[in-house]
């Protein structure tokens, strides 16, 4: 089982190895979640949801079940 963006905690980097939706990867991949590229998750809402990662040069707001679907390597 592989770690998720999800999972990190606040500071954290990683790289994106790939995604567990399909169908939701093309959106997240349109958003700059590129496989290969780097993202750091900045911070989650007070109950944990939604959470705010930096991508490509921008922060993004992801639903915790999309971050759920994105498979990383640290």
């Amino acid at each position: 089982m592989s770690q998720t963006v999800a999972q990190m905690r606040p500071g954290e980097i990683a790289v994106i190895s790939g995604f567990s939706d399909d169908e939701l990867s093309v959106k997240l991949m349109e958003m700059g979640c590129l496989p290969g590229g780097s993202i750091r998750f900045n911070f989650a809402a007070p109950f944990g949801d939604p959470v705010c990662v930096s991508v490509a040069g921008y922060d993004l707001s992801l639903r915790l079940e999309e971050a759920a679907s994105i498979s990383i390597l640290n």
